[in-house]
């Protein structure tokens, strides 16, 4: 009977910097936005501006109900939620930065699908940058957010 090492319990096999490529795609699961995230998100969040959580406040002004916080889209784009941290492995030593632009509302009800996309590799002494760019849709194919985010690897 072969021995169990921990260390090779691994969700998916890791890659190198250099055999990462731009373009390489990293899709994080689909979800559909409830009424339960929208309460732990503004729960976490603190925002308690109305048109998040009051649905007459929206209709009154022209949304058929509240739209998600920027962030809580944002958030559906956290790259553990998908395989990329677990691709670079030990590799990986942080989290940069990120930007985002947010193109058009979420509502309740909707489903959204994010994706992150190498776009830039840049290979330094003994680290790389990696830019991500992080795209969100919804279920109609619109494009509700895009932005970047890059993370230093180990090379």
């Amino acid at each position: 009977m072969t021995e169990f090492d921990p260390s090779t319990h691994r969700l998916t096999a890791t890659k190198r910097f250099d055999e990462l490529r731009v373009g390489d795609e990293f899709p994080i699961p689909s979800r559909t936005v409830t009424d339960s995230q929208f309460s732990a998100f503004q729960a976490v969040s603190a925002d308690n501006h109305p048109v998040h959580y009051d649905v007459e406040y929206c209709r009154r002004l022209g949304h058929p109900g509240p739209i998600a916080h920027g962030f809580q889209v944002l958030s559906a784009t956290a790259p553990g939620a998908g395989l990329f941290p677990h691709v670079l492995g030990e590799r990986l030593l942080g989290f940069l930065e990120q930007s985002s632009r947010f193109l058009a509302p979420v509502y309740l009800g909707d489903t959204i699908y994010p994706r992150l996309t190498i776009a830039e590799l840049r290979p330094q002494r003994t680290t790389g940058v990696i830019t991500l760019r992080t795209t969100v849709h919804n279920q109609h194919g619109l494009l509700v957010m895009e932005g970047t985010q890059r993370f230093l690897m180990r090379l």
